[in-house]
């Protein structure tokens, strides 16, 4: 469903990405972890079309995207859960999944979406009426990942979901994941929980100072001494 190749990525002369290269098959999890500042996130932004990559090509169902708007690349079916959550706080919690629904691809099915999000998160519809800048932090980021569903996305990118959530609250996070890739959505995963993505992931890259230095089978990596020792404590 997605591929990136031989991406480059410049913020000035600092390079963030270097020539990187992966792929995402349709309905499976691909993960992608890495210490802070490997490059992560700056890979999510360019496939999301906020950065603007120097070379390279990311194809999305075949059709080369490189360099597109990011609105343009929502209304092609590519969602984001960005980091931090970054709902709207002054806003009710319907509001803020009405926002989720403004792609032309998502308008026309508005009511419906809103009730299967309620559906998979009842404590929303229990407070649709709430400002979201006043709820916790765990159903802020459901909040986030049900306002990302009101857009009808084919491809969700996850930037490290469980950031700053409490234990019992990121085991949620992780199931709803789950939930979601098992009913046939294809995600790619940024998270800092490197043995949960790994155990989640069908495909996993490991990126370090803007490359891809090893790849595989999530449960390969997760067996892989190099990678425990580096990422696992282990």
């Amino acid at each position: 469903m997605l591929e990136v190749r031989d991406l480059d990525l410049y913020y000035g002369d600092a390079q963030a990405l270097d020539r990187v290269s992966l792929e995402v098959a349709q309905g499976e999890i691909a993960a992608i972890i890495g210490a802070n500042g490997a490059g992560k996130s700056s890979l999510i932004r360019a496939i999301a079309g906020i950065e603007k990559p120097r070379a390279g090509r990311i194809l999305f169902r075949g059709r080369d995207i490189m360099g597109w708007e990011s609105y343009a690349t929502c209304n092609l079916g590519i969602g984001q859960v960005a980091e931090g959550r970054q709902i709207f706080p002054s806003l009710t919690v319907q509001e803020n999944l009405e926002m989720g629904a403004q792609l032309r691809r998502a308008r026309d099915s508005t009511r419906q979406s809103m009730q299967q999000v309620f559906a998979m998160f009842p404590q929303l519809a229990e407070r649709r009426t709430q400002l979201a800048g006043t709820m916790s932090g765990g159903e802020q980021q459901m909040l986030a990942i049900g306002r990302c569903l009101m857009g009808k996305p084919e491809l969700i990118m996850f930037d490290e979901p469980s950031l700053g959530l409490a234990p019992t609250v990121v085991q949620e996070v992780f199931q709803t994941i789950r939930r979601l890739n098992d009913g046939g959505m294809t995600i790619l995963l940024v998270e800092q929980n490197v043995a949960v993505s790994l155990k989640l992931a069908a495909q996993a890259y490991v990126l370090e100072n803007g490359r891809i230095v090893m790849q595989g089978r999530g449960d390969a990596l997760l067996a892989d001494d190099r990678v425990r020792r580096a990422y696992m404590g282990l």
